[in-house]
């Protein structure tokens, strides 16, 4: 039997002027254009694969093409293309959709090759702080979206990514995320979380943290998360069978 290939990535924060940002899109690129039609069932984007996107009704951010162009090459080959919004890309609207793919709100359950899989970027999932939550309400609030979109493009763009890469380069200067197992609201979410008709979910796949994880839960799922693409270029594949996590040969350790 002829195999099919799902594939999940997350956190590739093109657009940030950190750590070769245009190798970083290159290599995102060559992952897509690596991808076959034939064989690959979806892709799905797990969010924050760009580090700061605000759409306006007629203005999205300049650039990306060899992206776009790569994205939409598939799309057009048949393969189907899910997009979850991350906390560095909330801000999308109608553009993917208009590029034929499909946006997901997370967590989103379904199943593949019997399997039954709940992803998701991995944001305010779980028992996270008050402060955490309050800034994800203020930044998926309507009122306070329409009130940003008054600001012209050049100046929301400047801010939007001057805030973003500040965050970061904080991030970078801390070191890598230590990721703290059963007191992690994520794994917390996953060992509650059940499938729609109530049965246990058997696979978990979120990004966000920045953080290679692959565990099994109490519950018997296995939990994983990807590390973002500064500069591991880390992503799953599910062939129906087996789920593995590979990283692009792009000359990394």
């Amino acid at each position: 039997m002829d195999r099919r290939y799902s594939y999940f990535v997350s956190d590739v924060h093109l657009g940030l002027q950190l750590m070769d940002a245009d190798g970083r899109e290159r290599r995102f690129v060559s992952f897509l254009r690596s991808l076959d039609p034939s064989s690959t069932e979806g892709l799905y984007l797990l969010g924050d694969i760009f580090d700061f996107w605000y759409e306006y009704k007629h203005v999205v951010p300049k650039g990306f093409n060899r992206v776009f162009a790569a994205l939409q090459d598939l799309v057009d080959r048949g393969v189907k293309v899910f997009f979850m919004q991350g906390n560095h890309d909330i801000w999308t609207y109608h553009y993917f959709e208009d590029l034929g793919m499909t946006v997901l709100p997370q967590p989103w359950h379904m199943t593949i090759g019997g399997r039954r899989f709940c992803i998701g970027h991995g944001d305010g999932l779980g028992p996270v702080s008050t402060g955490y939550r309050l800034m994800n309400g203020a930044f998926r609030n309507k009122v306070l979206q329409a009130l940003f979109s008054c600001l012209h493009p050049t100046i929301a763009f400047a801010f939007g990514n001057s805030w973003s890469a500040s965050r970061r380069r904080k991030h970078l200067a801390a070191g890598p995320y230590a990721f703290r197992g059963k007191d992690e609201p994520l794994w917390k979410f996953a060992e509650a979380e059940k499938a729609p008709d109530g049965s246990p979910v058997d696979i978990f796949i979120f990004g966000h943290l920045h953080s290679h994880v692959d565990v099994v839960l109490g519950s018997g799922a296995r939990f994983l998360m990807t590390r973002d693409w500064l500069p591991a270029s880390e992503y799953v594949v599910f062939d129906s069978v087996t789920l593995t996590c590979e990283i692009m040969d792009c000359g990394l350790a």
